[in-house]
């Protein structure tokens, strides 16, 4: 068995295998990310479903893995040079992932540029808007009920990102053509989840993005979508 006793949040997060990647994260557009991907790769891993509620995400036992204080990250007990490592930010992982198992990202150079842009482009602008939308449509709606600036800039923001994503889809059946890659797993769930978690549906027009609605269905109906979605469980 690996020994993990260098990253203190396996004291808080017991590993029950611990020569398996250990997942740290919860149901929300950024974690699901990564639990899709480990079931597109096909990777062995144990998942620990963080609480927000308890804040567990800002325990010290987590931030000794991510101190920035959100979910997901890993320790993969297998890395580079044989070595346990440990890692945050899903974009990251993803990357990182598709490296080590060489799939889910193109061969050439080119096609892996092409792909890792589309990944930054969620995490730089589809990550953000759409989180600050939720956030203020349905979190913070009470806050903001005398100021519609809020909902109305980063509703609109996110409008425009959906248009340059229909743009990129149209006459493709994945953002990089033939090949599903990271690049669909990091976007199509965070438009699910302003769906899914912020009800954003009808206000962000996604009848208006006939390519995206498309895209999202095959994304989701994926079985490794159909699993990884759900992952991890909340303890009983």
């Amino acid at each position: 068995m690996a020994d993990l006793s260098a990253f203190p949040i396996t004291k808080r997060w017991p590993a029950k295998n611990s020569d398996i990647i250990q997942l740290y994260s919860l149901q929300t557009p950024n974690g699901v990310k990564v639990s899709v991907a480990l079931e597109e790769f096909g990777l062995a891993y144990e998942p620990h479903y963080i609480s927000f509620a308890a804040n567990e995400q800002k325990s010290p036992e987590f931030e000794s893995l991510n101190p920035n204080g959100r979910i997901p990250a890993i320790i993969d007990p297998n890395g580079p040079d044989g070595k346990p490592i440990g890692l945050f930010e899903s974009g990251a992982i993803l990357l990182y992932l598709a490296e080590k198992t060489g799939k889910l990202i193109p061969e050439d150079a080119v096609g892996r540029y092409e792909c890792i842009q589309w990944v930054f482009f969620q995490m730089a602008g589809i990550g953000p808007m759409f989180g600050q939308f939720g956030h203020f449509y349905k979190f913070a709606a009470d806050k903001v009920a005398n100021n519609s600036y809020p909902v109305e800039r980063y509703r609109d923001e996110s409008k425009r990102l959906l248009g340059v994503l229909e743009g990129r889809l149209k006459g493709r059946q994945w953002i990089m053509g033939n090949q599903y890659t990271i690049a669909d797993i990091t976007t199509f769930t965070w438009v699910r989840g302003a769906d899914i978690f912020y009800g954003g549906r009808e206000v962000l027009d996604y009848a208006n993005f006939p390519a995206v609605m498309d895209w999202l269905q095959r994304c989701i109906a994926r079985p490794a979508s159909e699993k990884g979605l759900n992952i991890p469980v909340k303890p009983e």
